[in-house]
């Protein structure tokens, strides 16, 4: 705690000043592009790696960047995730969500652990909030990984996407460069977009092509970020050589 109060003195001395003049200039007229999910993982800072500004995104965190399924709630029993979708989409019409996973995700290697009966029991799951959480809302990403494991890691999954009748496919780290449980985070970056196009209240924003969903992947150890092409079928690097293909695919389709 000590060392966040200093730092909180240093942001007095440097950047206090600048921040105010930020908050100033989108005080009344705020105008923030996305809604971004992602981990709680201290390593995540996803202002910095995609050098975003005061007023630019509204950020959501949990254990796992999971958004569970519009079916899990009932009557006014909901969680802070699709409360957030409804502030961003439709309170501030924000036009494009992003799910963010990542290498070495502590609740995605978790997840993949909880194939073990034992663990996923029960009496596991009342001590331990995390297993519930995961074991509620991310087991259709671990049964969506058990067919990519069936099948060798070598075959496509197929996703729901904006609407019941939107689809993708998608290869799973076809290069074989990231571990078992990376390419699990991989796999329920894609389940979540499934799961926020469950909820009603997005139904025709969908529909109309008027809400886009995208998903990101960061590789902690590298720096680099992967963009989910649905072009190319898979996680593509954000580089120097495919920024110009990746913005085509998106000026093109989700403008």
């Amino acid at each position: 705690m000590e060392r966040l109060l200093r730092g909180i003195m240093r942001y007095r001395g440097s950047e206090r000043l600048t921040m105010v003049e930020q908050f100033e200039r989108v005080r009344d007229n705020p105008s923030p592009k996305a809604v971004f999910f992602t981990c709680m993982d201290s390593r995540m800072v996803p202002t910095r790696f995609t050098t975003t500004n005061v007023g630019d995104m509204f950020v959501v965190r949990n254990a796992g960047n999971v958004i569970p399924h519009s079916q899990h709630f009932l009557d006014e029993y909901t969680t802070n995730e699709p409360a957030a979708l409804e502030l961003g989409c439709i309170v501030n019409n924000i036009r494009h969500v992003i799910v963010c996973g990542h290498s070495d995700c502590k609740a995605m290697n978790l997840l993949y652990s909880l194939r073990d009966s034992d663990l996923a029991s029960k009496d596991n799951r009342r001590i331990s909030p995390l297993r519930a959480w995961l074991f509620t809302h991310a087991c259709s990403s671990l049964d969506k990984f058990m067919q990519l494991e069936i099948s060798g890691y070598n075959q496509p999954l197929l996703f729901q996407s904006e609407t019941p009748l939107r689809k993708f496919v998608a290869y799973i780290d076809p290069e074989n460069r990231f571990s078992i449980e990376d390419k699990l985070s991989q796999v329920n970056c894609l389940q979540q977009l499934a799961n926020i196009a469950s909820y009603g209240f997005l139904k025709r924003k969908l529909e109309a092509n008027e809400l886009h969903l995208h998903a990101l992947w960061f590789d902690i150890y590298t720096g680099d970020i992967f963009y989910f092409s649905r072009q190319n079928k898979k996680f593509v690097e954000i580089n120097e050589e495919t920024m110009a293909r990746l913005t085509k695919e998106i000026v093109t389709y989700y403008s």
